[in-house]
This record gives C-alpha cells, sequence and structure tokens, in this order.
C-alpha cells in the first residue's frame, strides 16, 4: 500500500526569510516539516511556529548533523545562503554557499531522497559584459545564459554559480534535483537584511535613486514556484523567477506610495555612485556598521539587465502576482512593525 500522507521534507536555511516561507507553505499544505537551526540563532522568523518542526541542531558545514536530518525518500529543499556584497564575507560565502551545498549533494546522493530543490539566485547566471560597448537597452538573460566572467559578475554571484555546479554534478550521479533563480525577491520579513532594505530606504524618505533596472519576484510566489516544481515531474533544470523588470526610481515610487512616503526624486549617475562607494566603505569602517554601498551594489544599480521569467508559467499552472499587490501586503505588515516600535 502507498501512504496518502504528503512527503517529509527538510529545509535548511528555514529561519531566514525564504527559506522561512517555504516551511510555512509546507506546514500548511500538511507535510512533516524538519529544518536545521543554530541554538545561538534560534527560530529565527518561524518562532511561532516552532513547535510545528522537527529541528536538528547543526549548519551545512556539519556532514554529521546532515547526515541525521536527511533520510531516504523525503524532500530536501536547500536554501540556506550568505547573500553579501562585502569583501570581508568572501570566506563566508565560498565556505556556506560552495562548500555547504557541495555536502548537501553528498548527502542527498548517499540517502537516496526523492528530489532536491535548491534555492539559487539570479546572481548565478552571470551578468555579461555589454557586446561593442555601452548601450541602453537592456540585456536579457534567460535559463540558458552561459556563465561569462565579467567584472559585473559579485562574489556572491560567483559563489552562487559554483553552487549550482555542485549541484549539476549531483545530478550527473543521479540525483533528482530541480533549481529557481529568484531575481530581488519581496515580501514580509527582517526589514533591516537583504533586499528588503529597500523599504526602510523609502520610509526614511531618502532623496536619492539608482540610474538601472530592478527585477523584482513576491516572495509568495518563489515559495508556490518551488512547491510546484517538487511537486511536478520536472527535474535537472533551473527556473528563473522574476515577477516584472521596471526602472528603480519607478519601484522606488510605487513603494512610497504604498507607504505613505515623498520618493525619492535625485538620480545618482553610474558615475557619481562608483565616487561614492570608497566614500561608504570608509564611513562603514569608523562606524563598525555595514556599508549601504558596495563596489559591488553600485555596479548593480546601475546596470541594465532584464531576467525573462516566464518559463515556468509555460511548463506549469503558475502566474506571478502584480507588483501592486505585494507592495499592499509589504506595506500593511511594515505600518504593524512601525507601529509596535
Amino acid at each position: 500500500m502507498t501512504s496518502s500522507l504528503p512527503n517529509p521534507v527538510f529545509i535548511t536555511g528555514a529561519t531566514g526569510f525564504i527559506g522561512s516561507h517555504i516551511a510555512r507553505r509546507y506546514i500548511a499544505d500538511g507535510h512533516l516539516v524538519s529544518a536545521l537551526y543554530r541554538s545561538k540563532n534560534g527560530y529565527g522568523m518561524l518562532s511561532d511556529v516552532a513547535e510545528q518542526i522537527t529541528w536538528y541542531e547543526g549548519d551545512v558545514l556539519d556532514i554529521p548533523s546532515l547526515e541525521v536530518a536527511i533520510r531516504p525518500n523525503i524532500d530536501v529543499i536547500h536554501a540556506a545562503a550568505i547573500v553579501s556584497f562585502v569583501s570581508k564575507d568572501r570566506d563566508r560565502m565560498e565556505h556556506i554557499n560552495v562548500e555547504g551545498t557541495a555536502n548537501i549533494v553528498n548527502v542527498c546522493l548517499k540517502a537516496g531522497v526523492r528530489k532536491l530543490g535548491y534555492v539559487s539566485s539570479v546572481a548565478a547566471l552571470g551578468r555579461p559584459a555589454a557586446k561593442g560597448g555601452k548601450t541602453s537597452e537592456p540585456t536579457i538573460i534567460k535559463e540558458d545564459q552561459k556563465w561569462e566572467d565579467s567584472p559585473n559578475n559579485s562574489v556572491y554571484a560567483k559563489t552562487k554559480y559554483w553552487a549550482e555546479l555542485e549541484i549539476w554534478r549531483g545530478v550527473a550521479e543521479g540525483l533528482n534535483a530541480i533549481m529557481v533563480n529568484p531575481s530581488v525577491v519581496l515580501g514580509v520579513g527582517d526589514w533591516s537584511r537583504s533586499s528588503l532594505q529597500l523599504i526602510n530606504y523609502v520610509y526614511e524618505e531618502k532623496p536619492f535613486y539608482p540610474a538601472g533596472l530592478a527585477n523584482w519576484v513576491d516572495v509568495l510566489d518563489v515559495t508556490d514556484a518551488l512547491v510546484k516544481l517538487m511537486q511536478s515531474d520536472r527535474t535537472a533544470q533551473r527556473f528563473i523567477l522574476s515577477g516584472g523588470t521596471i526602472p528603480y526610481r519607478s519601484l522606488l515610487e510605487q513603494i512610497a506610495a504604498v507607504l505613505g512616503k515623498r520618493p525619492p526624486s535625485v538620480q545618482i549617475p553610474p558615475a557619481l555612485t562608483r565616487l561614492l562607494w570608497p566614500l561608504e566603505a570608509v564611513r562603514a569602517w569608523l562606524t563598525g556598521k555595514a556599508p549601504l554601498i558596495t563596489r559591488e551594489t553600485a555596479r548593480s544599480a546601475s546596470s541594465l539587465y532584464e531576467y525573462n521569467g516566464h518559463k515556468i508559467e509555460e511548463v506549469l499552472d503558475f502566474q506571478y502576482r502584480p507588483l501592486s499587490e505585494t507592495l499592499k501586503r509589504v506595506a500593511d505588515a511594515f505600518g504593524k512593525t512601525s507601529a509596535g516600535a
């Protein structure tokens, strides 16, 4: 007899932004959910549902903890990663993002899991240098984009690319795996970290905006897409997840509108952005705080890249949420947080 119970799932990075939304979705769908955690960090964004999860203390560099948690025939979601554009974090990113992914692949192969879902990034596709010099037309990137060494690729991008190579190695060795590559992820989470810092930036009515393009996706769409892919027969494929591409100015104006704030109105030319990051590095060193602008984020915010996320709409019953819906939900949650602060 075959069981009618949903397949158990083990999640790395479950206490973070994307991972916590994935965990909540699987809990809501009736799955038995287990996850890694580090005692010093606690349960992160899952504190209110911690009792509904089986926790394994450890991390992706702790192979014995992975061998205990990853069992035959379960689903595994690997969402743990270090996202940073600060040079001092290079070693940590190489260890967690690359070595950690290699460990997950090896343990999954050894255990014989049903399927592995890897949360990658559009950064792993690379940002090729513009052909023929500068151009005002965006470079369109799809899933078949070949990695090119380029000064436009951040250290974070390189580590995610190297991590994907570990996934492809696992596939070559018989692992059933799929990957998703989200663009800038928007949703409800820790407003002081990652892409959600944009919300704080607009709330504080900062005057400046970069000249480049923003690619965005709702965290709930990332979750929906990944769950659907895990339940499908799709394997050995990657899927860009991006709900749209708009100028940074337009994105920040829409965020300002839902927050009831004055939008940024002064464009920072790319040349000036490149001059600002060394000054910001000095400020960060003097204050001990993380820099708001780095060499890599300066390049990124001024760039013209468009990530085509239509493939998943073509192969699955899937549709992206409109940006207005996402920002309304984000603004409501941010308002409640601010009111309680």
